[in-house]
């Protein structure tokens, strides 16, 4: 048979799941990434692109469903970039992101033995998100409130309802609608400049039952907005904190240059591992505060500290693993090239009468080094970079460094493998890793893992 071409119209077994959650099928050895598509399916897909090595296809009917295929319990799932797995079982969401997991580490770590634990799975597969952001558009005569359409950053969907945050979110993005709508707020537009509202996100403290919802507009007006605060907290009592971001740049973005407070305090608190923390609108925090316990749990798990250890927590935000361990440290050093986020771990660290932490901000390829001409040596090392994982001259740093245990936590199981197998050649030895599932319903996965020098 000829390589398939684009419109033609397939029989095919989906066998396998691409790392973004794409079904994938073959056609005589060429590989087709069907979306939608679960390992076991026997669908009919008509090809919507032919490469050379790949191509992609849509399904038109599903002849015989998977036994792992479920239905997907809302409404805007297939259309909503929000969640790609809502139709395959929890249980194969698991064994997937746990193979991803392996595949990585030895395809491009070129790991041999190791010890994968069970993956981590989350006791909430629905419902357990604190945080959602939300853009604004103008509807065809109302403002609009949702998400984007997947692969379509033009198109938004009027969200009443999503199923990864609390009721009482909910109820704020509803009643956040129903108030723009009521008062004929206007909404901003990207081309004339015109316009107020942009984006809404919503945050609550999971421990706490603390609300917050932060509007981005843009222009700082207060006297339009104070009374919307007003009535979402009379919708929603547990509402904390409203605030006021200002974006007037043409940036597209949930971020604002000034801020204002329309309700309560600029903050909400939170409770994570028997600390307090405090967030606020531009503050990051674990989105899964219940699953975040349980990764931080194991990350202490690893660090084995008998409180005599100095750790340094590489890329630490605003502070959470630092001050966790720092009930067990002599004293934790964190470098965060975000200033912000440093303040807020400082203001944490004071909230919680923790003195024996020490927040630096820069990247860690510069401060790292630095630390280590000032003679400054660490027996435990945490690490938490971005996607993006290390960038080499930190890599380095980290291996001339040479602590005794390295625990490297991970949102991006081929980055991690990557840096794993680098210093798996630069003398240490992966003891284990563990798969965490922070983010039910979606592709993405979280690792844990532990690294022991050997020489």
């Amino acid at each position: 048979m000829a390589k398939p071409k684009r419109g033609d119209v397939l029989d095919l077994t989906i066998d396998d799941l691409a790392f973004g959650g794409e079904g994938v099928g073959r056609v005589q050895g060429y590989v087709l990434f069907v979306r939608g598509g679960v390992p076991g399916d026997r669908v009919r897909a008509r090809v919507v692109e032919a490469r050379s090595r790949f191509g992609r296809a849509v399904v038109e009917s599903i002849e015989t469903p998977s036994l792992d295929r479920v239905e997907a319990p809302c409404a805007y799932f297939g259309r909503c970039g929000g969640c790609r797995l809502q139709h395959l079982s929890y249980a194969a969401q698991l064994g997937f992101k746990e193979k991803q997991v392996r595949d990585c580490l030895e395809r491009i770590g070129g790991l041999g033995e190791f010890d994968l634990r069970p993956i981590l799975a989350a006791p909430e597969p629905y419902g357990y998100r604190n945080k959602m952001e939300f853009t604004i558009v103008r509807g065809a005569d109302a403002p609009e409130i949702g998400l984007h359409q997947a692969d379509r950053y033009d198109v938004v969907l009027d969200i009443e309802r999503c199923h990864l945050q609390s009721d009482t979110m909910n109820a704020l993005l509803a009643e956040l609608r129903a108030q723009a709508r009521a008062r004929g707020l206007s909404v901003y537009d990207q081309d004339s400049g015109a316009g107020l509202l942009r984006f809404a996100t919503v945050r609550e403290g999971r421990r706490t039952g603390e609300a917050m919802v932060n509007i981005v507009a843009a222009a700082p007006d207060v006297e339009t907005l104070a009374p919307v605060a007003e009535g979402l907290r009379a919708r929603v009592p547990a509402l904390a904190s409203v605030v006021l971001n200002v974006n007037a740049k043409k940036a597209s973005v949930a971020v604002g240059t000034e801020e204002h407070l329309l309700l309560g305090r600029d903050h909400i608190r939170e409770s994570l591992g028997g600390l307090t923390f405090q967030v606020s609108a531009s503050s990051f925090f674990q989105t899964n505060t219940v699953q975040a316990e349980r990764l931080f749990a194991v990350v202490e798990a690893a660090c084995e500290l008998s409180g005599t250890e100095t750790v340094m927590d590489l890329y630490s935000g605003t502070g959470a693993i630092s001050l966790l361990l720092a009930r067990r440290s002599r004293w934790v050093y964190g470098i965060e090239v975000s200033t912000a986020a440093v303040d807020d771990a400082l203001r944490n660290a004071r909230e919680n009468g923790i003195e024996n932490c020490t927040f630096l901000p820069g990247e860690v390829r510069h401060v790292l080094p630095t630390l280590m001409r000032d003679g400054v040596r660490a027996d435990v090392v945490v690490a938490d970079p971005p996607r993006a994982g290390f960038h080499p001259k930190a890599l380095n740093a980290l291996a001339a460094l040479r602590p005794t245990r390295l625990v490297y936590v991970s949102c991006n199981p081929s980055t991690l493998a990557r840096d794993v197998g680098d210093l798996v050649r630069q003398g240490y030895r992966l003891d284990w890793v563990e798969p965490v599932d922070m983010f039910p319903q979606t592709p993405h996965i979280e690792a844990v893992a532990l690294l022991r020098l050997v020489s």
